[in-house]
């Protein structure tokens, strides 16, 4: 967000007055959004941003220096928060704990747009019952060279195999190149079991819709498919709600959807500046999602019947890790995504004739969940490269350490 000596905007909302602090900030470059046409935007569709966010703990992702630098992810709610800030203390797999920041109603919207953020990242419960998930979440990410119509077929796939066991799916833009399905369900069962259930659903897509759809948790076996990302019910996980704003130059929105239109849609078409009308004029296509809660009991049968999935080979080295049946390099490790599209391009020209070999899907550049934001994994499969002309694994180009000088219980690596 660029500088500004612009006063602070008072909002009236929900009779509390919310302080917009550098109202004019452009946020946007492109289409020229500020920092107030955020939080104007988040207002005018507050009842479905609170369908999906509202009284769930969220961690708070803050841009504070604009959409092209790297995020941080603040799990515990400022000390100076407002008293229409609920909170609720989660306690993590890290043996961590943190107290997280909870949103009702449209002044806290306006809140965390403030702190710079621009995504809802809300936890898959609610805060009176921190253990029990009331949301599945699936989560269909295309690997490289897959279409949007791919995406569509498996989330098709998805939705029948939801109707089988008696869910309920309600379809979403992820607001990058995705979709969400979101299935509300009754707080009945634990993390463990809602991501048993979550991993069912995915295997059982891939079963009925070959090639298209994979369950396959490593990436570089993935091939140019649709992952059926059950691992987003894991506990700690988070992932853009309903509404939400993504960093992308266009201000893209994850915007519900209809089962009818997921035929036509394409997800440019929802920004910051067509949602509001969108959502004015038709109104908030989950609006019945809370009153669709239905039971894991069928799917949990189905996990039965299937039996445990497929678990990858251990290294004979005495480590535990999981060793990789596709013939793997490792490139880089950087501290941020632009820095990893420089290392694989470094890597590109030293091997120019590996590259004409590659496939899209080949290629696998990495978010991965640090401390308090992302770094950048680079890695390249060799699976379609002939033997005789695969590199072996050189010195990374570039080897950041996003643990460097941070202890806690369960650190990576401790």
């Amino acid at each position: 967000m660029s500088p500004s000596k612009t006063p602070p905007e008072i909002l009236a909302i929900d009779d509390w007055d919310v302080s917009i602090s550098s109202p004019d900030k452009v946020v946007f470059p492109e289409p020229g959004i500020t920092k107030l046409d955020l939080v104007r935007y988040y207002l005018a569709v507050a009842e479905g941003a609170l369908r999906g966010a509202g009284g769930r703990p969220m961690v708070l992702k803050r841009f504070p220096k604009g959409i092209n630098a790297e995020p941080f992810f603040q799990k515990r709610v400022p000390e100076n928060h407002p008293p229409f800030i609920d909170t609720a203390t989660l306690h993590y797999s890290s043996g961590t704990s943190a107290e997280e920041a909870v949103i009702r109603d449209a002044a806290g919207l306006a809140w965390v747009v403030n702190l710079g953020c621009l995504d809802l990242n809300p936890h898959p419960v609610r805060a009176e019952d921190l253990d029990h998930p009331d949301e599945l979440r699936i989560d269909l990410d295309p690997m490289p060279g897959v279409d949007w119509s791919q995406i569509v077929d498996v989330a098709y796939v998805a939705g029948e195999v939801l109707e089988d066991v008696g869910l309920v799916g309600w379809p979403k833009t992820s607001g990058s190149r995705g979709l969400h399905i979101l299935v509300r369900i009754a707080p009945d069962h634990d993390y463990k079991h809602v991501r048993l259930a979550a991993e069912t659903l995915a295997r059982e897509v891939e079963i009925r819709a070959p090639g298209l759809a994979t369950a396959r948790w490593w990436k570089e076996e993935r091939g140019e498919s649709v992952f059926v990302d059950f691992n987003q019910n894991a506990k700690d996980r988070t992932v853009a709600s309903a509404y939400s704003v993504r960093p992308l130059p266009d201000a893209r929105v994850s915007t519900p959807l209809t089962w009818d239109e997921l035929a036509t849609a394409r997800p440019g078409q929802f920004t910051v500046l067509t949602v509001p009308a969108r959502f004015a004029k038709q109104g908030d296509p989950h609006a019945g999602i809370d009153g669709a809660a239905g039971s894991l009991d069928r799917l949990l049968a189905l996990a039965a019947e299937l039996g445990p999935a497929e678990k990858a080979p251990r290294s004979g080295d005495g480590s535990g890790r999981r060793q990789s049946v596709m013939p793997l390099i490792e490139v880089a490790r950087t501290k941020t995504k632009a820095e990893a599209l420089e290392a694989l391009e470094a890597w590109k020209a030293r091997h120019a004739a590996v590259v004409a070999e590659l496939h899209p899907a080949d290629v696998l550049v990495d978010g991965m969940r640090g401390s308090s934001s992302l770094w950048y994994r680079v890695r390249i499969n060799l699976q379609h490269v002939p033997e005789a002309q695969r590199p072996e694994q050189e010195e990374l180009i570039a080897n950041y350490d996003p643990w460097a000088g941070k202890e806690w219980p369960g650190r990576p690596g401790a």
